[in-house]
């Protein structure tokens, strides 16, 4: 694919109303490996807030995990702090649609740090979980391991590297229709819709070999389990600024 710059498609549509408020956070996500499964949006319907309308593609809804590893974590104004600045996490998501924005709606997040999980439960009103997980790279693969919660049929774990040569995704792809979103939605206790914006380069995706992938029904929330047999992404790093979230 021809190189080209390596920005979002809609930054002006991003940073139009994101301007009249600084950002509050930066953070590096790396080594990020996307699993993605379809699913019926009528299997969604029920789990989403109805505040929030579920987007699909092709008129099919869609489900992705996603495990990687957050480093260089700080506030505005403050450098880095030792103890929450590195930590594993995933997170389980499906794909909202909200006055013309993509964005995503996360059923789940788990982290590996406590006070960062309790940070983001406070501050930004998400689904985070504290859980112990295991993060090394050997050999070119990751090794990413977690013991979930309420969870008895084994561990997750997913081992992965890139296969592929870095791209951008194409414009009007499911590819790019999976990740190229910059905003999470979530909803206050009325059930009105909360927003905060995310900012970062494009994407710089690989395809990815999976060696090991054991994934136990860990969306729950009523969501059949996940049979259907998921495609890969994978993206070496990506550096992040979050605004606070706010009433839409």
């Amino acid at each position: 694919m021809k190189e080209k710059s390596n920005l979002h498609y809609y930054d002006h549509q991003r940073l139009n109303h994101s301007r009249k408020l600084p950002w509050v956070m930066k953070q590096t996500w790396l080594d990020t490996l996307f699993i993605h499964y379809p699913i019926k949006k009528e299997d969604l319907t029920s789990l989403v807030p109805p505040s929030l309308p579920i987007d699909t593609f092709d008129g099919m809804g869609w489900v992705s995990i996603v495990p990687y590893l957050t480093t260089s974590v700080r506030l505005r104004g403050l450098p880095s702090i030792p103890g929450i600045r590195e930590f594993a996490g995933f997170n389980i998501r499906t794909y909202i649609q909200l006055d013309g924005k993509p964005g995503v709606f996360f059923f789940k997040l788990a982290a590996s740090n406590w006070i960062n999980t309790n940070m983001a439960k406070l501050f930004f009103k998400l689904p985070y979980i504290y859980l112990k997980m295991d993060f090394q790279r050997v050999g070119g693969y990751v090794h990413f391991e977690s013991n979930p919660l309420g969870i008895n049929d084994g561990n997750l774990k997913w081992v992965y590297k890139p296969s592929s040569e870095q791209r951008l995704a194409i414009r009007g792809t499911l590819e790019e229709w999976l990740v190229e979103r910059y905003c999470l939605y979530t909803v206050n206790q009325k059930g009105e819709p909360l927003r905060s914006d995310i900012l970062h380069q494009s994407w710089l995706l690989h395809d990815a070999e999976v060696d090991i992938q054991y994934t136990p029904n860990i969306v729950g929330r009523g969501i059949p389990r996940l049979d259907t047999a998921p495609f890969f992404h994978y993206s070496k790093k990506v550096e992040v600024k979050i605004w606070p979230i706010r009433p839409i």
